[in-house]
């Protein structure tokens, strides 16, 4: 029997909405936690100086605190700049290009961060 309604259209990169849409309000939400508590120990009464920024993320949970931050971060980039490269970008190579480019600087944003927060 042949079907005589709907469309024989492949539909590919569309799958991701609902995902992409609750990745982004998580990680907003969790970045958005992140800044009202960095800003409390900011604006917390004392003398603001060095030794106190850096005392803030002395402390080992507050490093992994900020790494899944800076990781959340990422996830909300990489969602939104291939949602803007699928919506403009048409020619598949170029998009393609741009989204290995985008993947690339993320990953290394990633190490220089890890790097900043655990290295010497």
């Amino acid at each position: 029997m042949a079907q005589t309604y709907g469309s024989k259209r492949t539909v590919v990169g569309a799958h991701y909405g609902l995902r992409d849409w609750l990745s982004q309000r998580v990680t907003a939400t969790l970045m958005a936690l992140f800044t009202l508590a960095l800003l409390v120990q900011v604006l917390w009464p004392g003398e603001m100086g060095y030794d106190r920024w850096a005392g803030i993320f002395s402390r080992q949970w507050m490093k992994l605190l900020t790494f899944t931050v800076i990781v959340a971060l990422l996830v909300h980039v990489w969602v939104g700049m291939r949602d803007i490269l699928m919506d403009y970008l048409h020619a598949t190579a170029v998009r393609l290009t741009a989204e290995v480019l985008v993947a690339l600087a993320l990953i290394l944003y990633l190490i220089w961060s890890a790097s900043l927060l655990w290295g010497r």
